[in-house]
């Protein structure tokens, strides 16, 4: 059938009608108010539960909660019965175009289109466990494809966290991601945007964010080595282009987060006024009371050495036990000297969704329930920019909320199984 141009005017405005039609029968009528109703209710900057617990959820926001809220007309009540409400879970150091295996073999062996398939379903996985806001630290060589996975979530074309996102991360040219132990003479790409001087850094900084990245991920320091009980690591970028960094992020309104294992990278990074010291397995007294003074959040990381003790692969983890030990002891240096803490558990290299066994790790290593609680929701909601909006349940606040068994403050392994998980006012787990 051939159409004139008074035809195709026609046939637009019946599509157009049509879409209109479809939107406004969509949007008819109010958003109908939501009461969630439980036994308790965690009440994080308090570090404490009450009972009973509820909320009173209009749209995508909180309105009210606490152990009574109002009821209005028309309101639906959601009981879950002998659950903890709280607020949905945070994980400041993901990767979403990772998975369990060789990672820079993934790079070579997997398209850039596929890695994003599985990162898409590695969102899913996250958000059905519970975790509605994230940090992605880096994509391992697939560039800025992680912002197509942002925006499609954003868009609510697939499920998955709230999203903070980098690109790839900042390395310099025979750095910790740059292809080692690969023939230089087959030029296999880095799994890192290359950048060896501060202009340089300005200037990949620059790409990435007109790619869409949120924040600048860099590498700080190379390969590690326990020796004898001594830990030593090599920096890559000295205090003066960490700050042009720095100083670059704030121009634009973002921040910089570093993988940085230890000294002196991490004393260059606390001096230049980063954002996040990501592992940190040995800090200096000097950086711990940088980092205290500044604010400067550490991020353990325990749960990915865990693994990677359990799943050594290619030489990757044959120490990873001694490391966990030594980490745990700096661990117990740091909460001592004040250093403030957010949870990540660099999850990619195992498997999505699990991941709240960082917040059983750090417990186990000396913090208490309620201080891990605190540093994986309003310290988290403070790393990713979102700390008036997410991160607690407070009249405002978006209404990403889980549901667990159990009290968390007295055992913190039921963040392992929520049975109701609801993000911007959408429930998406009910059990």
């Amino acid at each position: 059938m051939q159409y004139s141009r008074n035809n195709m005017k026609t046939l637009a405005g019946a599509l157009l009608l049509g879409t209109f039609a479809v939107s406004a029968a969509q949007s008819s009528g109010p958003v109908k108010p939501v009461v969630l109703h439980a036994a308790r209710i965690l009440d994080i900057a308090g570090g404490k539960t009450l009972s009973p617990g509820e909320i009173l959820i209009e749209g995508t926001r909180i309105t009210e909660a606490g152990s009574h809220v109002a009821r209005p007309d028309g309101a639906e009540v959601v009981d879950l019965g002998d659950v903890t409400l709280m607020p949905g879970l945070i994980d400041v150091h993901t990767h979403l175009f990772l998975h369990p295996g060789v990672e820079d073999l993934q790079t070579v062996e997997e398209s850039v289109a596929a890695r994003t398939l599985m990162a898409a379903a590695a969102a899913k996985a996250d958000v059905i466990a519970g975790f509605t806001a994230e940090r992605d630290m880096g994509t391992e060589g697939a560039k800025c494809a992680d912002v197509a996975v942002r925006d499609a979530i954003n868009h609510g074309d697939i499920p998955g966290p709230r999203m903070r996102v980098s690109c790839n991360a900042i390395d310099i040219v025979g750095g910790h991601e740059d292809a080692i132990g690969f023939n230089p003479d087959q030029h296999v790409l880095s799994n890192a945007d290359f950048a060896n001087t501060a202009d340089e850094i300005v200037a990949v900084m620059r790409e990435q964010r007109k790619g869409g990245a949120d924040f600048a991920k860099i590498y700080e320091t190379g390969p590690d080595h326990l020796i004898d009980g001594v830990f030593s690591t090599s920096y890559q970028y000295n205090e003066e282009q960490l700050a042009a960094a720095v100083a670059e992020a704030k121009r634009a309104g973002t921040f910089v987060g570093v993988h940085c294992t230890g000294e002196p990278g991490a004393l260059y990074a606390a001096e230049a006024g980063v954002e996040t010291i990501d592992h940190g397995y040995q800090l200096s007294p000097e950086t711990m009371k940088l980092m205290h003074d500044k604010q400067i959040f550490a991020v353990p990381t325990f749960a990915i050495s865990e693994y990677f003790a359990d799943h050594p692969i290619r030489g990757v983890g044959s120490n990873a036990r001694r490391e966990i030990a030594y980490h745990a002891e700096q661990f117990k240096k740091q909460m001592a000297a004040g250093v403030p803490f957010a949870v990540g558990s660099d999850v990619g290299p195992f498997p999505h969704g699990t991941q709240a066994r960082e917040y059983e790790l750090m417990v186990q290593f000396g913090m208490s329930n309620a201080d891990v609680l605190r540093a994986g929701l309003i310290n988290g909601a403070k790393v990713l920019h979102w700390e008036n909006v997410i991160g607690q349940l407070k009249p405002g606040f978006y209404a990403d909320v889980i549901a667990v068994p159990g009290d968390p403050l007295k055992d913190i392994s039921v963040l392992k199984s929520p049975s109701f998980v609801m993000k911007n006012g959408e429930i998406l787990v009910k059990k």
